[in-house]
């Protein structure tokens, strides 16, 4: 059974940075796409970035560009997203999840078939 567990959010002032954690339990997140969604209140989940397999490839939403970056720990069996230079937009609750076998990195919230319960990220201005 697959299960996924976000950790790292919390309350920031605009222009902080935060790291959120993902820990994946039943696969090994290096055999599979990974990648990590937001949802704001009022507003449709978007894709904010992805790792492939293995790590050889990344993919970012142009709104996080420059300042996002996505990772993989393979010891520790959990990827990681660095927020940096956070803006109040970014307030959202995030989500990581996990992707197909072999995948490379991609954007398409329908081709993800896990997903862990999120993580709040509020940033004041």
């Amino acid at each position: 059974q697959v299960q996924l567990v976000e950790s790292g959010g919390g309350l920031v002032q605009a222009g902080g940075s935060l790291r959120l954690s993902c820990a994946a339990s039943g696969r090994t997140v290096s055999r599979y796409a990974m990648g990590w969604f937001r949802q704001a209140p009022g507003k449709e989940r978007e894709f904010v970035a992805a790792i492939g397999w293995s790590g050889h490839t990344t993919l970012y939403a142009d709104s996080v560009k420059g300042r996002f970056t996505i990772s993989s720990d393979n010891a520790k069996n959990t990827v990681y997203l660095q927020i940096n230079s956070l803006k109040p937009e970014d307030t959202a609750l995030y989500y990581c999840a996990q992707g197909r076998f072999l995948s490379s990195a991609h954007s398409r919230t329908n081709e993800y078939d896990y997903w862990g319960p999120g993580t709040q990220v509020t940033v004041s201005s």
